[in-house]
């Protein structure tokens, strides 16, 4: 009796580089994760802009390049789908 390939493909998982990890599903998947004004200070030349106990949630492309920031989880994903990505909550 053989086994079905999509089982050996479970048993026997395929090995596959950080950086092709990174490709898959690109461009099309976005993650989105909440973060906090005062983690952007590096990135943000003004986080004084951002409003006090602001919802925010950084977008990225698949290999990681910082996309958007969004204010509120909804807003994040509804962007993403307005531009025909993939959004993936990532904690």
């Amino acid at each position: 009796m053989s086994i079905p390939k999509t089982i050996a493909n479970a048993v026997n998982p395929i090995h596959i580089s950080l950086e092709a990890l990174a490709k898959l599903g690109a461009p099309k998947v976005v993650y989105v994760k909440a973060v906090r004004a005062e983690d952007l200070a590096d990135q943000i030349n003004d986080v004084s802009e951002i409003p006090e106990g602001a919802d925010l949630f950084a977008v990225h492309a698949a290999d990681g390049t910082p996309m958007a920031l969004i204010d509120g989880r909804e807003a994040a994903f509804a962007a993403a789908l307005q531009h025909e990505l993939e959004p993936v909550s990532v904690h």
